[in-house]
Formats: C-alpha cells, sequence, structure tokens
C-alpha cells in the first residue's frame, strides 16, 4: 500500500517560514507529478505547488509565487515545500498528492489527476 506522509507543519506568525516535507513509502516518486494541495476551513481545496519528479521542472499557483519553493531529494524519496514570507491567508491543512505519470500542465491542480494522497499537516499563520 502507497504511503504518502507530510510532516514539518505548525504554528508560525506573519512573516515566519516553515518547511514541509512529503515521504513515500512503498512507492517512488520517479516519473510522477506530485504536488502540494491546501485546504483551508470552509474552503475547496486548491493546488498550491508541484514538480515533475523527471526533470525538476516546478510550477505554482500565483498565490504563492515567490514565497514558496518546491523541490525534491530523489536519494530520501521525498519532497519538499519552503514557505517563506508566510501570510495568515496560508493557514490550511496542507497535503501531499502524488500522480504516477506527469500530468497535463492544465490539469496540474485538479484534484482528480491525482492518486495517492498523504493525511496532511496543519499549518497556521497568525497576524
Amino acid at each position: 500500500q502507497v504511503l504518502l506522509v507530510e510532516s514539518g507543519g505548525g504554528s508560525v506568525q506573519a512573516g515566519g517560514s516553515l518547511r514541509l516535507s512529503c515521504a513515500a513509502s512503498r512507492y517512488t516518486f520517479s516519473r510522477n507529478s506530485v504536488t502540494w494541495f491546501r485546504q483551508a476551513p470552509g474552503k475547496e481545496r486548491e493546488g498550491v505547488a508541484g514538480i515533475y519528479t523527471t526533470g525538476g521542472s516546478t510550477y505554482y499557483a500565483d498565490s504563492v509565487k515567490g514565497r514558496f519553493t518546491i523541490s525534491q531529494d530523489n536519494a530520501k524519496n521525498t519532497v519538499y515545500l519552503q514557505m517563506d514570507r508566510l501570510k495568515p491567508e496560508d493557514t490550511a491543512m496542507y497535503y501531499c498528492a502524488a500522480a504516477p505519470y506527469p500530468v497535463f500542465s492544465w490539469d496540474r491542480f485538479r484534484l482528480q489527476e491525482y492518486s495517492y494522497w498523504g493525511q496532511g499537516t496543519q499549518v497556521t499563520v497568525s497576524s
């Protein structure tokens, strides 16, 4: 059974930083699309940032461009999300998701493209 485990969430003041990790078990991230999503209370789940694990191309939602950076460590089979200059509106549960193929660019943030999901890690940003 594929297992994605997120970690690194927590509480931080506005302007602070956090680094989230997504580690895979019984699964290899090669030739995948791995995307971070988030969901705030009462809101729909939205895509934040993603990476094509073959080649390393990245993509970001406009709301986080210039503040968040996604990266991968193939040796550790882990994808990271470095979040800087955090804002209260970044408060949400953050989920890691993987698709076993390169998702078309117009579908990058389409939830149905992703077969595997983690349980989420909470990020809370106070003003």
